[in-house]
């Protein structure tokens, strides 16, 4: 986020010091097992003044799903930007149902900022996680990270076996309850999608793909220090539903997340039992770890509907810079389309913010693109890339997306009269040292081998308001990126 991003993590790399490849940590991922619904073992659970998420979901987690069996393979129609005035009737018996599963019977937190209550002989997340601003407490944990090999831990964030023994549950169901929790904030923007030129003639289904910076939960609060934005409307119990509702609104096809330090208590729970197959890849020294009473690290996660796609192969990436391995992470997964049977690439990442690093974000895109071309085989197999790249459209990183070898191009761009101009901003935020308007999230693409059929148009200044992001209505400093996406017929026509 540039100049105003907050001082460094404990550990990180400053431009005033360069630690030697020896003192750097290998691998220093934090291991959060699969927990509960909504809170649990590993994650805090807060408890809603009305009522806890956990608690009005408990309906939906113990009860088997009447859907199809692919959830969200649903008409994509508008969802009603207005909510339930009243609580739907799951939510007035949820907290009288008796659980049948694991995942729901756990107790609430006695208030905000206290430990979980978790069941008997279960340790509590807080002694866990808390670092406070303890160095010693910090490197204490990286050395227990690094006591095993990172390779062989990365296939725990590809399998998830605790949340496929649950029952799916139906989007629109969990929307309604997430409206219900939301019903005494100002309802969603509306934001329209924007129907682009294509000549792709293809009857198959569009792939959306969503990318999004929900804003990590302990930066929010701990911090990024958003000064026009409320500390009650970050609160945790109700900003998950809005990042949540967001993402039911458009449903898509692959999900692609950044600053996520909530997936194993929240999102990989949830969104595994939507239909989605889930991978995290946390960053070896989240600045999140830093912050008192924090839910672990924060990383990326990468999710896609296991009915539209299958996966072929995953590679989780420590981001390199000047020969150094950095704090920097991605995920690119080989997916094969169900429907087409053809073969593509989807990665996501998030690069080194602050004004000073523009070189250092140089390198690192420069790795992640070397690592691209592996896995894509040099362009043969299409790409898409997502992430938040902390760096306008002006910066050497973002040329050097533009003029590789992989072919690529910018989605948003083409919302644009000329076709080649970037959105004005996909960030609004006021802090300390100013308000702040960038560019920095980004969706690229092989313009070769895809069609972007349409984008989903970004909010105005008047619906962000003057006190900019984060806000009541909105849960992050960054906007949600939605395309559709189409195989080209004829590719080879374009190369």
């Amino acid at each position: 986020m540039l100049a105003e991003e907050p001082a460094a993590a404990v550990g990180e790399l400053t431009p005033h010091s360069a630690p030697t490849p020896s003192s750097l940590p290998q691998a220093a991922t934090v291991l959060l097992p699969s927990s509960c619904f909504l809170g649990g073992q590993r994650g805090i659970m807060y408890q809603s003044p009305a009522r806890s998420l956990c608690s009005a979901l408990s309906t939906l987690c113990c009860a088997p799903c009447t859907a199809a069996s692919s959830p969200l393979l649903l008409l994509r129609s508008p969802v009603p930007v207005k909510r339930a005035v009243s609580p739907p009737a799951l939510l007035g018996s949820s907290s009288s149902a008796a659980p049948r599963c694991g995942c729901c019977h756990q107790g609430a937190s006695a208030g905000r900022g206290s430990a979980a209550a978790v069941g008997p002989g279960v340790a509590s997340s807080r002694a866990a996680c808390s670092m406070g601003n303890s160095t010693s407490r910090l490197y204490s944990a990286l050395a227990k990270s690094l006591n095993s090999n990172a390779a062989s831990q990365h296939q725990e964030y590809l399998e998830q076996p605790d949340s496929e023994q649950l029952d799916p549950i139906d989007p629109k169901d969990l929307l309604q309850e997430c409206q219900a929790v939301l019903q005494k904030r100002p309802p969603r923007f509306q934001r329209d999608f924007v129907e682009l030129k294509t000549d792709s003639t293809s009857s198959h289904h569009p792939i959306r793909v969503m990318q999004w910076n929900i804003l990590a939960q302990a930066l929010g609060e701990g911090k990024d220090s958003f000064i026009q934005c409320p500390m009650e409307a970050l609160k945790w119990e109700e900003r998950k539903c809005l990042i949540l509702e967001e993402i039911l609104a458009y449903q898509p096809d692959i999900l692609c997340l950044q600053e996520v330090d909530h997936y194993f208590d929240t999102f990989q729970p949830l969104l595994s039992r939507l239909g989605y197959q889930c991978t995290f890849f946390p960053k070896p020294w989240s600045p999140c770890l830093d912050v008192e009473h924090n839910n672990g690290p924060d990383g990326c996660a990468l999710f896609f509907l296991k009915d539209r796609f299958t996966l072929v192969k995953s590679v989780n990436i420590r981001l390199t810079a000047m020969k150094l391995k950095t704090n920097q992470v991605a995920i690119a997964q080989t997916l094969r389309c169900s429907e087409t049977g053809k073969l593509f690439c989807i990665a996501v990442t998030h690069l080194k913010a602050r004004t000073g690093w523009e070189r250092f974000r140089s390198a690192q895109g420069c790795d992640l693109l070397q690592n691209l071309k592996n896995i894509t085989q040099g362009a043969e197999i299409p790409l898409i890339i997502c992430g938040d790249f902390n760096a306008e459209p002006t910066e050497e990183v973002y040329k050097e997306f533009s003029n590789s070898s992989l072919n690529l191009n910018s989605a948003y761009k083409l919302l644009s009269t000329d076709g080649q101009s970037e959105p004005p901003y996909t960030t609004w935020k006021i802090r300390p040292s100013g308000e702040c308007r960038h560019t920095l999230d980004y969706i690229w693409y092989s313009q070769h081998a895809l069609n972007v059929n349409s984008a989903l148009g970004l909010l105005t200044e008047e619906q962000i308001g003057p006190n900019r992001l984060p806000s009541f209505n909105y849960p992050s400093d960054h906007l949600s990126l939605v395309c559709d996406f189409s195989f080209n017929q004829d590719p080879d026509r374009l190369l």
